[in-house]
């Protein structure tokens, strides 16, 4: 593996967080222009508090064997950066050790997995440190920008990299697939950068894009394009530092006084390639484990099973899995999920029974060798469904979710239920009840980003009563119109002419904001014409 060496910065920056950097008497550079003009420079290590669905692990014991860490000391390729945006991290880590030791106990079930990888790749053991930032270690992560994970790939990029997003798991949470997709991510930035990784870890942050442009830009101007002088998001400016700081901190540990907690260098859990579908408490008892602990070690999943028809990778604590291997083979297929006779009613869909079930449509229909979505009333269907109630499996989406929304934010708020209609969005709801977008979000274990579906019931902590709100709501009167855009109609003109938000009419219309509108296009808006410009 080459050693990469990252020459000190002969740049000062303005001090991250609001300090003040010693003065060197021998150095004396200006700041760059976009810098020097900014007041606000912060940079401050991941919030755990903005994630939506923060769960406490499992306890269990550290093994205080075959120590990891000098493994990972051995592998950590960055060199300190003497600079005063990587000191005033390594500052604020240093003084929260305790946060440190939160990382590292979420992290004991799969950095050795982490570090395989890494190895087979031959790429620097930095990038095991990458969670850290981007997640704290929590393997159900989900941000308000979508992104999921301990590597929160959005979706778009999870696609873009092989991660399946479906009804029943989601690969971006799958910590052996999602590091897959990481590695193979930070390789393609490395090469896009011409084996630059400060740049690749910069573009991990921000897209490639955001960062060539800032390269270009600098080139443009006759300016210097490595890292430290480019002009890139503040969140960005921060990501590598805190990177490099974390490098020098656990290489240094001993020197920092900063405990480094026992975990082993032997791999905690193996993949047991599944047949059929299982039913995950038939799973964690053949296994001898807790249901909390399969779920910790295969966060990937949504539901109560496995995912249906394919050849899925359960993993298993190391110790466990000959158990769960014999137990499986002795359990016969067909009892290996749980089965329901359900006699089709008057007027029920195959959306209902599934709704009903908490199972997925396209499952039922799979089952019963259905090639529509018609079905017939009378006519009995076969619906795979859960051995236990659902608050059994305590961390499956669906509790992880009653659990978020069950969580009061402070005082003076009241629990209102909203059920979605048509036409709503996170910022009409938001604005119908006073509330802040990014915590409405995140009380639903949502993004404001996320698309809302008809019937779909949303929690909302308010300071109001729902009678204020329904008083309120009667003295609207929300119409349905259709607006053809006109020659020079944009998002921003035609929002304000119908007082509505960009972000609800992207939403009502599912289009790309990004893109033009274009004469003649047809647009679905739903407004209060009690109060319009129109």
């Amino acid at each position: 593996m080459r050693r990469l060496l990252i020459i000190p910065a002969i740049l000062l920056l303005a001090a991250c967080a609001g300090r003040q950097s010693a003065e060197r008497d021998d150095l004396t550079v200006a700041l760059p222009e976009w810098l020097a003009l900014e007041s606000d420079y912060h940079c401050y290590p991941v919030d755990e508090s903005q994630f939506n669905n923060q769960q406490h692990e499992v306890h269990f014991p550290l093994s205080p064997d075959d120590d990891i860490w000098p493994r990972l000391q051995a592998g950590l390729m960055l060199e300190y950066v003497d600079h005063p945006s990587v000191n005033a991290q390594r500052d604020w880590y240093l003084k929260n050790p305790q946060y440190l030791q939160r990382v590292q106990e979420r992290a004991n079930r799969y950095l050795f997995h982490i570090l395989e990888m890494l190895h087979e790749h031959d790429v620097p053991y930095d990038i095991a440190l990458m969670p850290i930032v981007e997640s704290a270690y929590q393997a159900f992560a989900y941000s308000h920008g979508q992104a999921a994970g301990l590597w929160q790939f959005i979706p778009m990029s999870g696609r873009r990299f092989g991660l399946q997003q479906n009804w029943w798991k989601d690969d971006r949470r799958d910590v052996v697939e999602s590091t897959r997709a990481a590695i193979a991510y930070l390789n393609y930035l490395h090469g896009f950068f011409d084996g630059d990784w400060l740049l690749a870890f910069a573009a991990y942050n921000a897209g490639e894009g955001t960062v060539r442009n800032a390269i270009r830009r600098n080139a443009r101007r006759g300016q210097p394009t490595d890292f430290w002088h480019l002009d890139l998001p503040r969140e960005t400016r921060a990501y590598v530092p805190k990177i490099i700081a974390l490098s020098d901190i656990f290489r240094n540990a001993a020197q920092y006084d900063i405990p480094l907690l026992p975990i082993s260098n032997q791999p905690y859990f193996t993949s047991v390639r599944l047949d059929s579908q299982l039913d995950l408490l038939q799973a964690a008892e053949l296994a001898g484990i807790s249901i909390e602990e399969l779920y910790f070690l295969n966060p990937g999943l949504n539901r109560w099973a496995t995912p249906p028809g394919e050849d899925y990778a359960l993993k298993i604590p190391v110790h466990n899995a000959m158990d769960f291997t014999a137990n499986l083979a002795a359990l016969p297929r067909e009892q290996r999920i749980t089965w329901q006779r359900h006699t089709i009613r008057q007027g029920e869909s195959l959306i209902s029974i599934a709704r009903q079930y908490r199972t997925d449509k396209s499952w039922i229909k799979q089952v019963n060798s259905l090639n529509s979505d018609v079905i017939i009333a009378g006519k009995v269907l076969m619906v795979p469904v859960a051995s236990a109630n659902h608050e059994s499996y305590r961390l499956s989406q669906s509790q992880r979710l009653d659990k978020r929304q069950s969580r009061k934010p402070g005082a003076n708020r009241q629990r209102i239920d909203h059920t979605v209609q048509a036409g709503d969005s996170f910022w009409q709801i938001a604005r119908r009840y006073d509330v802040d977008i990014n915590a409405l979000a995140r009380w639903n274990n949502k993004s404001p980003r996320d698309i809302l579906r008809p019937g779909e019931k949303l929690v909302v902590w308010a300071r109001h009563s729902q009678q204020t709100f329904n008083r309120q709501a009667r003295e609207e009167k929300i119409a349905r119109i259709n607006y053809r855009v006109r020659n020079g109609d944009s998002l921003a003109k035609i929002a304000g002419k119908f007082n509505v938000g960009i972000g609800e009419i992207v939403n009502w219309n599912k289009i790309n904001p990004d893109k033009y509108l274009q004469p003649g296009q047809a647009l679905t808006l739903y407004v209060n014409v009690m109060n319009t410009s129109h």
